[in-house]
């Protein structure tokens, strides 16, 4: 079993990689991050600021360190942030695990170094232990990311039991985004009992990663539909809770048919009022004017609404 000190503030619920606003000449908008951040923790959602889904890997170091540092002048509590530090370079994660846990947020989210593939556990174990090492606080959880389809870096259970053995305090938990619920389930069942967290990468598996003893879910449409997935974590013993689930799945069926995180902008875009919000970095690019259209209507027709979305566009 784990160490009782094993994490002063245990993660659970429903975490979102908080979309990247830009402006027109593609650098952050930090007043539409921030909005957009406190509108989230106002529905009750965690940040997993500079995950897939926020375009981190088109973020320098730098520009990931001042929008973490914007987010908490803003008053945003460090207890409820889980940010993204992972990174090809070693010491880039370093660099950026280090002023996460020196900011005191309660966790960080932590891809493999993800360039070279076809890379041992070996390997991997010392990139992780390499950070742990360096970063040398007793306050560091690591949430490992496991997306494999993207990354084309596998986290297999057996790193995964090679760094509990070596770090029992650092490694805290999982992000699965694979999509493989027998991958999920075999995490649960292997190391959640022994007190690390295993969340899904998508609330299509909220339901049964919380009735498999799971944490919740760390997922991208939590940037959008954020109160109806935050209302399943709270209820998931009701009997409604699988007709809930249902609901989830019709509306993120309709995201996840297009270009996830053109059709999150695009939403947002069209709900707050504020045409920017469209705005992706490149290589990505932003829905146009006929698949927008396409996306409202189908997001009208499955009742989708954003309230308060108003407040996420920008003064200027």
């Amino acid at each position: 079993m784990r160490s009782s000190s094993h994490s002063p503030t245990r993660l659970r619920g429903v975490f979102s990689p908080v979309l990247t606003p830009f402006k027109p000449d593609l650098s952050p908008s930090v007043e539409r991050f921030v909005k957009h951040c406190h509108w989230l923790l106002g529905q009750g959602v965690g940040l997993s600021v500079f995950g897939t889904n926020s375009e981190a890997n088109s973020l320098s170091v730098g520009e990931k360190r001042s929008l973490l540092d914007a987010l908490l002048a803003s008053g945003a509590a460090p207890h409820r942030l889980m940010p993204g530090t992972g990174a090809c370079a070693l010491t880039d994660t370093i660099e950026l695990t280090r002023h996460a846990v020196a900011a005191g947020c309660a966790g960080v989210l932590m891809l493999p170094p993800f360039y070279y593939k076809g890379v041992s556990d070996e390997g991997l174990f010392r990139s992780f232990a390499s950070v742990i090492d360096c970063v040398a606080d007793e306050r560091l959880r690591i949430y490992l990311y496991h997306i494999p389809q993207v990354s084309q870096v596998c986290i297999s259970l057996a790193l995964i039991e090679r760094l509990l053995k070596a770090y029992p305090c650092a490694i805290a938990g999982v992000k699965d985004s694979s999509g493989d619920w027998s991958n999920t389930a075999a995490m649960l069942e292997a190391f959640q009992p022994a007190g690390f967290d295993v969340f899904a990468g998508s609330e299509s598996f909220l339901l049964q990663t919380l009735r498999g003893g799971g944490a919740g879910c760390i997922t991208a449409t939590g940037n959008v539909n954020p109160g109806p997935i935050v209302e399943l974590f709270r209820h998931w013993q009701d009997a409604d809770a699988d007709a809930r689930q249902a609901s989830l799945n019709a509306t993120r069926a309709v995201f996840q048919k297009r270009p996830m995180i053109a059709a999150m902008k695009s939403t947002i875009a069209w709900q707050s009022g504020d045409a920017a919000w469209a705005t992706l970095r490149p290589p990505l690019v932003e829905l146009d004017a006929e698949q927008a259209r396409q996306l409202v209507a189908e997001l009208q027709a499955v009742g989708f609404a954003m309230p308060g979305a108003s407040a996420l566009s920008a003064s200027v």
